[in-house]
C-alpha cells in the first residue's frame, strides 16, 4: 500500500469512528434459557440486564448567559416556521419576503475576478496562504459586518453598558446577553435589563428622542435602519454624535444598506464632524453585490478613537482581529477590488436599482391597501402598521392564507409590535406574485 493510500484509509477510518462515536452499536451478551420439557418445542428467552441509559455528562458548567437567551434567533425561527409551512403545504408555491437574503446573480464583472483568482491558485506565481497579518490601521477587512460585530463586542468585554435602537437588528442584543453585558429578560415588557432600549417609532421619525436616553458606554445604531427602513439626516446623525462626546460613549454604526441610499442622507458616519473621536463602521458587500454567500465586509475604527486611558483602540481590535480571525478569503477579496472598479461599482448600483424596484412595488401595494406603510425609499425593507395586532399572529395569518413568509417585527424588539417587515430582497416575478397574493388577503 502506498503512503498515500495508507494515510488515506487511516483517516478516513479515524474520522469514521469518530463520526459514529456517539452511535456505537451495544453489543451485548443475552442469557439463553431452554425449558427441560419434553413437548419437542425449544422457546428461547432473552433476559437483557437492567441498566438504564444514562447519557454521560462532562464537570464543565453551562454559560449562564446562554441561558438568558429567549426561543430562537429570529431568523432560524422564521426559517422553522416556512420549512413546517412546506411539508404542511407541500403543492403550494412558498414565496420568501422574510429573511434579507440576496437572490440575484452576482455581476459578471466581480464573479470573473474571483474566478480568475481561484484559478491562480492552482500556479506556483499565483499561490497566496494566509498572507501578511492585520495592520493596525484604520480599515480591517473581514468576512461581513454580523461577524465583526461579535467581535467588538469581545473587544469591549462584559462590563460595558450598551444602547440600542428598538427596534434593531437583533444580533445586536443578542451578542450582548451572550457577552454577559445584561440582565435577565423581563417577560411582560419583552426587554433585558442593563440595556437602553432607545425607542424608534412613527411618532418620532424613527429616531429616538436623546433628551430621554440614558448614557451608556457603547451606542448601536443603523443607518439606513434594519428594519424600519428610515434613515438618519445630517442634523440627526450631528446629534447622535454631539450626544456620544457629551457622555464619553462609543457609536458602533452598521451602514449595512448605505448604498440605497436615495436622500441626501450621510452613508458614512464619518460625514459628521469630530465622529472619528467616537464612532467605528461596520459595513459589507452583502446587500450590494450579493455577497450573503461570499462573505466579505470591513470595519473603521479611526485611530483617533481613544479608550478613557488614551489607548488606541484601533490597537486592541487589531489584537482581537489577529488572534481570533485569519482573514477573509482571498478569492472573496478579488472579488471585493472588483466591486471597486468603476465597472464594478456601475454594476453594484444596477443590483441595488433592481431591489428599489420590487421595494416600490411592496410599498405601492400596501399603501393601496390602506395600510401605513414605513421604510421604503433608503433601504430594502418595508415596515407594514398592524396596529393593536401580535407581530407573530399577522406573520403567521399571511403564511398561512397566502403562504408568503414576512418577518414579525416583534422578533428585532418590543418596538417591533404591531408591524412587519417585508423584504424586497427576491426575484421580480415572486414579488409580483406575492402583492397579488396580499392584495386578494386585504382587498
Amino acid at each position: 500500500m502506498s503512503l498515500v493510500n495508507h494515510l488515506l484509509s487511516t483517516s478516513i477510518s479515524s474520522s469514521t469512528s469518530g463520526f459514529l462515536g456517539q452511535n456505537k452499536l451495544s453489543l451485548r451478551t443475552w442469557n439463553l434459557s431452554v425449558p427441560a420439557k419434553n413437548s419437542g418445542i425449544c422457546r428461547c428467552i432473552a433476559s437483557p440486564p437492567l441498566e438504564k441509559n444514562v447519557a454521560y455528562k462532562t464537570k464543565v458548567s453551562r454559560n449562564a448567559n446562554m441561558a438568558k437567551l429567549q426561543a430562537g434567533y429570529l431568523f432560524p425561527e422564521v426559517g422553522r416556521r416556512r420549512e413546517a409551512h412546506k411539508l404542511k403545504y407541500p403543492d403550494e408555491k412558498v414565496i420568501s419576503l422574510g429573511i434579507g437574503d440576496t437572490t440575484e446573480p452576482i455581476p459578471e464583472i466581480i464573479t470573473s475576478a474571483m474566478a480568475k483568482k481561484s484559478y491562480a491558485l492552482s500556479t506556483i506565481e499565483g499561490y497566496s496562504g494566509y498572507g501578511a497579518e492585520q495592520e493596525a490601521d484604520d480599515v480591517f477587512v473581514s468576512d461581513g459586518a454580523k461577524c465583526d460585530i461579535s467581535r467588538l463586542q469581545v473587544l469591549f468585554g462584559s462590563n460595558v453598558t450598551m444602547a440600542v435602537q428598538d427596534p434593531s437588528y437583533p444580533a445586536y442584543v443578542d451578542s450582548s446577553v451572550i457577552m454577559g453585558q445584561t440582565g435577565q429578560f423581563r417577560t411582560g415588557v419583552e426587554k433585558y435589563e442593563n440595556i437602553e432600549y432607545m425607542k424608534c417609532t412613527p411618532e418620532n421619525g424613527f429616531f429616538p428622542d436623546l433628551s430621554t436616553v440614558s448614557p451608556t458606554n457603547i451606542i448601536f445604531f443603523c443607518s439606513p435602519n434594519n428594519p424600519t427602513g428610515s434613515a438618519a439626516s445630517r442634523e440627526q446623525l450631528t446629534k447622535l454624535v454631539q450626544f456620544a462626546k457629551d457622555n464619553g460613549s462609543i457609536i458602533i454604526y452598521d451602514s449595512a444598506y448605505a448604498l440605497y441610499m436615495s436622500d441626501d442622507n450621510p452613508r458614512s458616519i464619518f460625514e459628521i464632524p469630530g465622529a472619528k473621536e467616537v464612532a467605528i463602521e461596520t459595513s459589507s458587500y452583502s446587500k450590494y453585490a450579493g455577497f450573503t454567500g461570499v462573505r466579505l465586509g470591513w470595519t473603521v475604527v479611526p485611530k483617533e478613537l481613544l479608550f478613557s486611558d488614551g489607548f488606541p483602540v484601533a490597537k486592541d481590535f487589531n489584537r482581537i482581529v489577529c488572534t481570533c480571525f485569519n482573514g477573509a478569503s482571498n478569492i472573496a477579496q478579488a472579488g471585493g477590488l472588483a466591486c471597486l472598479s468603476p465597472e464594478g461599482l456601475k454594476a453594484m448600483q444596477e443590483v441595488v436599482g433592481f431591489y428599489r424596484e420590487n421595494t416600490n412595488i411592496i410599498v405601492e401595494t400596501f399603501n393601496s391597501l390602506g395600510f401605513k406603510v414605513y421604510g421604503g425609499k433608503n433601504a430594502p425593507y418595508v415596515w407594514v402598521h398592524f396596529p393593536g395586532q401580535s407581530s407573530w399572529d399577522v406573520f403567521g395569518e399571511i403564511l398561512e392564507k397566502t403562504h408568503v413568509v414576512t418577518t414579525p417585527g416583534s422578533g428585532f424588539g418590543p418596538g417591533g409590535e404591531g408591524f412587519i417587515r417585508v423584504s424586497a430582497f427576491g426575484h421580480r416575478n415572486n414579488v409580483l406574485e406575492a402583492c397579488q397574493r396580499f392584495k386578494q388577503l386585504y382587498k
